[in-house]
């Protein structure tokens, strides 16, 4: 089952400005990484899968860490991203990564290649995570690592909450249908648990990581940032009058100052770390 046209389209258009931030987002959502590389066991020497890598990221940084007798594949459903990713592979030197335009229900790998699995906030968007998970498992081999990182609820969350909240009283919000992709749709705790379970991954675990997401820019940066990443953000805001835009960037950069420090923003956030492994047989 694949993103429709428009979904593509959107994400597409929103991958110039990933590639755009793409410094600042690795530094905001390293501790989620690195929570990834440590559930999934990550190390030296194995082949690792990146999925929803977006421009390249935890694959990159993956790389590094697995060294050069170790491979990273991140795949994205997205072109730009993609080639958003392999020009950061390019600028950086590194080998033994490469990155394909690839659906997480449709993975162009042979069965058990990989020693381990990853997708950082990717999952939500997935149009059937339960087929994803599965797909994932057949080309993990046996005992193979996967690991996931979702948002908690956006309450936990100002880095969502702040802007959507300013934005939904001048665009009113239409809420997701139930089970529909969304940042959120797994921050009930034990929901992509269940669906571990029921794509055969043997006894799989949840913690909550609480950490802060840092950024060394200034809260007028950051209101930019956090614009033009988002792309449903971005949507509504091209919706609004050069009045109401004025309005968003004055109380966005109000809010936005509550949580900025001598070294540039921190916010406060909470993501699940669901994992598990591939059964042996």
């Amino acid at each position: 089952m694949q993103p429709d046209k428009e979904v593509i389209t959107r994400w597409n258009n929103s991958a110039q400005f990933w590639e755009k931030h793409r410094e600042v987002i690795r530094q905001m959502f390293a501790p989620v990484a690195q929570a990834l590389i440590d559930d999934a066991k990550i190390g030296a020497g194995q082949t690792v899968l990146d999925v929803a890598t977006g421009p390249g990221e935890p694959a990159l940084s993956v790389a590094e860490l697995v060294g050069p007798e170790g491979k990273v594949v991140g795949v994205d459903p997205i072109p730009r991203m993609i080639e958003g990713g392999r020009r950061a592979a390019n600028r950086l030197g590194l080998k033994n990564v490469k990155f394909e335009v690839a659906h997480a229900d449709r993975l162009p790998f042979s069965d058990a290649t990989f020693d381990s699995a990853i997708s950082r906030f990717g999952i939500m968007f997935f149009p059937s995570p339960l087929e994803g998970i599965r797909e994932m498992l057949r080309v993990l081999k046996p005992e193979g690592k996967l690991a996931f990182a979702v948002w908690c609820s956006v309450e936990r969350n100002p880095f969502h909450s702040v802007l959507s909240q300013i934005l939904d009283r001048l665009v009113e919000p239409t809420p997701p249908a139930p089970d529909a992709p969304d940042a959120f749709r797994f921050a009930s705790p034990g929901k992509l648990l269940r669906i571990l379970s029921e794509a055969g991954v043997p006894a799989p675990t949840e913690r909550v990581l609480q950490f802060k997401i840092e950024a060394a820019v200034s809260a007028e940066e950051f209101c930019v940032l956090r614009g033009e990443m988002s792309e449903s953000f971005h949507k509504k805001l091209a919706t609004l009058s050069p009045h109401q835009s004025a309005e968003v960037k004055h109380l966005a950069l109000n809010s936005f100052r509550k949580y900025s420090t001598d070294g540039g923003m921190s916010f406060p956030a909470e993501v699940l770390i669901v994992s598990g492994a591939k059964s042996r047989k």
